[in-house]
């Protein structure tokens, strides 16, 4: 196997990575953003891709969402969790917090340290990298353009980066939810604590057009764990949701929401079933179970059978 990831080494994406079983073992290739390791993947220069989708904090990762929504389809076939903190990491020449005048991290690191950095850094201004390691190692850069960085422990101590302070993320106890993409292939066996990830473009802006797509769930006791709206990029008004539901589609109940969500959203994308990181199951109603859902059918099928001619 050859993976890829949001790189450079040392990222969140690649403690994400090192949770697959083989991933150790096997050649890792960084990317420099999202789409650079989806398209890897696309074009074959990688098996499989992990990238980030869900921070519990600021939500869905956009640049992931609409990534895997549009172009060759892909498919997930698992995810990751990671706990996040971050650390602040300086210049040799900076030996205390009121020498920063630039820091440098990823979008959403900047906003799960905002407060932090507004109480002990309020000079700082914030300078956009592609990921937390890229704007990190760029202090080991002469020509960098900031004196400081917000990165993770690990990066820290591979690049024997100057630490000023430890543990700055404004909520303690939060995670990043990753998920690693393959070329649309075979998808993994139910396990009984599995997730299922759709992308569903609302066809027409009109009233009820949403309600029509969410009952498809309802009426089947079908939880949904994720529900995000993102521009289409074709103009105002024009959306797609990003869907995760718990279940799979081996399970009845799963399949019979796809099939009804075909018929009103014919031009949905099903990402996959996949094993779920949490390990956590919503209940499922009795009336809910396969085992309903084959007695169900089993009854229609009997009448239809009595159908004339």
């Amino acid at each position: 196997m050859i993976y890829t990831y949001l790189g450079p080494a040392g990222t969140f994406t690649e403690a994400a990575l090192l949770q697959v079983p083989d991933a150790r073992t096997s050649e890792r290739i960084p990317a420099a953003n999202v789409n650079a390791a989806l398209e890897k993947v696309r074009s074959g220069a990688a098996d499989a891709a992990m990238v980030p989708i869900e921070n519990s904090v600021e939500g869905g990762v956009s640049t992931t969402l609409d990534a895997i929504a549009t172009g060759d389809a892909l498919q997930i076939v698992t995810e990751a969790l990671v706990p996040i903190t971050f650390v602040l990491a300086v210049r040799e020449n900076i030996d205390s917090l009121e020498q920063i005048r630039t820091v440098s991290t990823h979008g959403h690191a900047w906003a799960q340290c905002r407060g932090w950095a507004e109480s002990n850094i309020p000079q700082a201004e914030f300078v956009p990298a592609s990921s937390t390691a890229a704007g990190a190692i760029a202090l080991l850069d002469g020509e960098s353009n900031h004196d400081a960085a917000i990165c993770s422990p690990l990066v820290a101590q591979e690049r024997g980066l100057k630490v000023l302070r430890e543990e700055i993320e404004d909520y303690k106890g939060a995670v990043t939810r990753f998920i690693l993409v393959t070329r649309p292939g075979p998808i993994p066996a139910p396990t009984g604590i599995d997730k299922s990830t759709v992308i569903l473009p609302l066809a027409e802006d009109r009233p009820g057009a949403l309600m029509e797509i969410l009952e498809q769930f309802v009426v089947r006791g079908v939880n949904l764990s994720r529900i995000e709206s993102r521009p289409t990029g074709e103009g105002m008004g024009r959306y797609f949701f990003s869907v995760d539901v718990d279940g799979h589609v081996a399970q009845a109940r799963v399949a019979d929401a796809l099939t009804g969500l075909h018929r009103v959203c014919p031009d949905l994308r099903f990402l996959g079933s996949y094993p779920a990181a949490a390990g956590l199951t919503s209940a499922v109603d009795a009336h809910n179970s396969d085992e309903a859902f084959n007695r169900a059918q089993s009854w229609v099928g009997g009448l239809r059978e009595r159908l004339l001619g």
